[in-house]
Parts: C-alpha cells; structure tokens; sequence
C-alpha cells in the first residue's frame, strides 16, 4: 500500500524562524518528528513518501500515487491541514489523521476517514489490525499512556534532512507540573514517561550517520522532569556519546527549578547543551498563583535565570499577559523583567485556553471563551475574554512587543546577556554555512537595516569583550531581526 504521510505547512510565527533561516538557506526549522516515528511503526513493505509542506510543494503527482495519506501536526496547521484534507478526498484517497491537532479537536475533521488519536504508540497498531481485516472504524483512542521503551527509531531516510536548521529527538513524555493553561498534562500525563539511554544513543547515531552534525531539539515539554534518570543514566550517556561526535549540539524545554540543581546544569552543559526554554510567564506573584505555576513562585525569578545562564545555558523564555489578576502595572514589569534578565529570546503572548485543560472548561463555564484556539499566542489574537477587557490587553500587550523588539532594547539585552553567559563548554563550530550568515548579516542588517547602528556596535563590544562568544551574538541579531518581522506581521 503506497503511504503518503503529509505535514502541514506551519504559518509565520515566533517559532518558525522563517525570516531567519533565509541567512543559513533553510526551509525550516524542525523537521516532522512525529511522522517520521510513525512512519517506522507502518508495515515495512509499504511504500512510504514524506511530503513536508513546508520545505516542498504537495503535488498531483504525490497524490495519485499514494493509496491512504497519514496527516499529522500540531494545533497551529489547523488551516493547511484542511486544505490537504481537501484535496486528498478530491481524489477520493483514504486520510487517516492523528497528533495533537487532532486529538484535542476531533469533532473538527469529521471529513477525515480515520482518527488514530492520543498515542500513536497504543492506536495505530490497532488501527493497522483493523485495516488489514477491512474493518477500520472511525475514531481510535487510548485508554492510557504508552511505554516509550517500545517506541521505534524515527525513519529518518523519508526526510530530506539538508532542507531543516535542526534535527530532533524526544526522551520523555509529560510533566511533573499542571499548570492551569497548559495541555502537556491533558495529552501525556503528569509522570514523565522516559526512553532508555541506549534508545536515546541509538536514535543519535541514525542522525549522525546521515550526515547531520549540528543543532538538535530535544523535545521534551519538560527534559528535567525525571532527574533521577538524567543524572544517573542519560546524561553520562550523552557525554561519552559526544566524545567521538563533532559539532552536535543539543537544546531543549525545562522548568526553572532546573536552577535549583547546579549538578544537573553543569552536567547538561557537558552532555552538549547549550541553551534551554523555560516557561517564566510572569514576574507577578499573583499571575503565577492563579495559573497553578507553583515552580516559579516564591523565589527570584530573574537570579534563578542568571544562574543557568552563568552555568553555560542560555535562557530563551516564555511569557504570558492576559491573566485575570493582571493589571495595568502588569505589562511595564514585563518590560523590565525581560529587559534586567538578558533573555534574548522572549516570546511574549495573549493568554489562550487550549480545548481540555482546566482553563478552558473554567472560562467555557463563566461564557469568556470566544472563537477558536490558533495554537500561536503571538499574533496578537485570543480565544477568550480577558478580565481587563481585550482592548487594554491589547494595548498593553503591544506595548511590551514594541519595546522589547525594538533595535535599540534588543541588542541592550543582548549584551546584557552575554555579560552573564558563561562560555559553553562545547562551542558550535564556525562552518562555511554560519560565516556566510554573518556576510549576509552584516549586509542586511548592518548596511540596510534600521538597526545598523546597533548591529556595529554590537560586533565591536563582542570583538573586545567576549570574541569566543561572536558567533552567538550573530545568530541573536539574526533571531532579532526575524522576530521584529513577527512584530510587524502580527501586531503592530
């Protein structure tokens, strides 16, 4: 049976780096992990084609081809998604969906044939079973969480690894946390469910041996949820991995009791890491009550973020306005907590309340949820009705983008943070790929850019103050100038 397994095409947002990845020449940032872990778990002798719609065109050809299409993605393709769905069934071809867009909105696809939902891991080989017996139903769910040891090696040889600025890989399943907005929980569970340390080498060898030696994402929502295994196990893995491995460097998602582990942070920092994304959401105490964000409250938010960074990781940060406990003074703490703690990477957004957690059934219950949710809580759009009333928040909320993202306040915070950066322990290597970046840079940026002033000064300070770190600071001022496009896109 031809397999064709889509991924839909993800919109400009923070994430997608799409004004930055034209400096390296990439397509995208990540490439579809989840299919490609369940394209290793189909019938080997299937036929299987990967068609990313964001590094290539879906076309007729791929279409007529195939003889059932696996359609996976994340919330935020919900639009693209359709449109493929669309033309699948104009060609009457068999679409099986599954993931997290359309586990948490099932009843939205009801044009798709099969809903393989929750875990691939439980559902798709019962699926298969059924397939094979011409008796497939409609919907499949779980009635529990998988074990991960079972997961199989992604199939890497589907994607065309060269299009991508980073590979991927994920350990662990679910979070220790419940915070009130998040969906991580509704989805996985709240015990983190790990993969064993020689899965985790030998999925690293299968990138390795295409050839990829750079950047990859651990995907965790929360890496450090079992440090038990990461310091025992993982880790010590990882650091006689990368002995005879040149240039991979990993980063990856934790929460900011990660600071409170000063023997977990020097040994992710040997393992490879160099940076890590850490929901803060709010400097305000009664924000952090009211969302259930336990982990951040009653410590020093900015010196717990100073203290990863002068350990070698890199803090890129998460912030949410919108909270009902929100007030006027809410947005200008933002400004000056991003601002003070040298996050350069701060991703900023409205509240949302994602379908199954318990802020969407609290709001859903007081008639505050409006619309539907995007999946991106960065363009400037939410799908419930704020306490403050939406065009304050609003305001407010372009207030903060405007400031944080502007030349002069960026490239500040650039160096604010690259004073408190210790130098990691495993520097990304200076290829012909990232100097032609910095020529590009230095081009766009330095010649016709607004903020060729602070792009120059920005080069000098580095030079002369931290030259080991100049690479870095490059890549930063590139970020920023894709995260200004967002700006401009979306919001201002």
């Amino acid at each position: 049976m031809n397999t064709l397994l889509v991924n839909p095409a993800v919109p400009n947002t923070f994430w997608s780096f799409a004004y930055a990845l034209a400096f390296i020449r990439k397509k995208s940032a990540y490439p579809p992990l989840g299919l490609l872990t369940v394209a290793a778990m189909l019938p080997k002798p299937w036929p299987k084609r990967l068609v990313d719609l964001n590094v290539e065109r879906l076309s007729d050809d791929d279409l007529d081809w195939a003889d059932i299409v696996f359609i996976g993605g994340m919330m935020i393709q919900h639009k693209s998604a359709k449109q493929i769905i669309a033309r699948c069934k104009e060609k009457r071809l068999r679409v099986v969906g599954g993931g997290p867009l359309f586990t948490c909105e099932p009843d939205v696809f009801e044009e798709v044939d099969h809903l393989v939902l929750d875990e691939a891991e439980i559902t798709l080989p019962r699926f298969l079973q059924d397939l094979e017996k011409g008796s497939a139903k409609k919907i499949y769910r779980a009635d529990g969480y998988c074990n991960l040891t079972q997961t199989p090696i992604p199939l890497w040889s589907l994607a065309k690894i060269n299009k991508y600025a980073s590979m991927s890989i994920q350990f662990s399943r679910g979070c220790p946390f419940n915070c009130d907005f998040c969906n991580v929980t509704v989805l996985f569970g709240r015990k983190p469910r790990v993969k064993s340390a020689s899965q985790i080498i030998a999925e690293l060898d299968a990138i390795y041996k295409t050839g990829w030696h750079s950047n990859i994402f651990f995907v965790d929502d929360n890496f450090i949820g079992n440090k038990k295994y990461l310091k025992t196990e993982l880790l010590p893995a990882l650091i006689n991995w990368r002995k005879n491995k040149k240039g991979c460097i990993f980063f990856t998602e934790a929460s900011i009791n990660l600071a409170d582990d000063p023997d977990l942070i020097e040994m992710m920092a040997k393992a490879g890491f160099d940076s890590v994304f850490i929901g803060i959401e709010s400097p305000d105490e009664d924000s952090l009550t009211e969302c259930l964000k336990s982990q951040n409250k009653n410590r020093d938010l900015l010196e717990s973020v100073r203290t990863i960074q002068r350990s070698g990781l890199q803090v890129q940060g998460g912030f949410i306005v919108g909270f009902d406990s929100d007030t006027q003074s809410t947005f200008q703490h933002q400004i000056e907590f991003i601002q003070k703690s040298g996050i350069v990477t701060a991703m900023v957004g409205l509240l949302q309340a994602p379908p199954g957690t318990r802020l969407f059934d609290r709001l859903r219950q007081e008639n505050r949820v409006v619309g539907t949710f995007s999946g991106d809580n960065v363009n400037g759009s939410t799908n419930i009705v704020p306490k403050m009333g939406l065009e304050t928040l609003l305001q407010g909320y372009r207030s903060i983008m405007r400031h944080i993202y502007s030349p002069r306040n960026f490239y500040r915070r650039i160096r604010t943070f690259l004073k408190e950066f210790k130098t990691p322990e495993v520097r990304v290597p200076l290829d012909f790929q990232r100097i032609l970046a910095f020529f590009r840079s230095a081009v766009r940026l330095g010649f016709w850019g607004r903020e060729r002033f602070q792009y120059w000064y920005l080069v000098l300070w580095t030079l002369f103050r931290r030259p080991r770190l100049f690479p870095l600071a490059i890549t930063l001022s590139i970020y920023g100038h894709h995260f200004r496009k967002i700006y401009e896109l979306y919001i201002r």
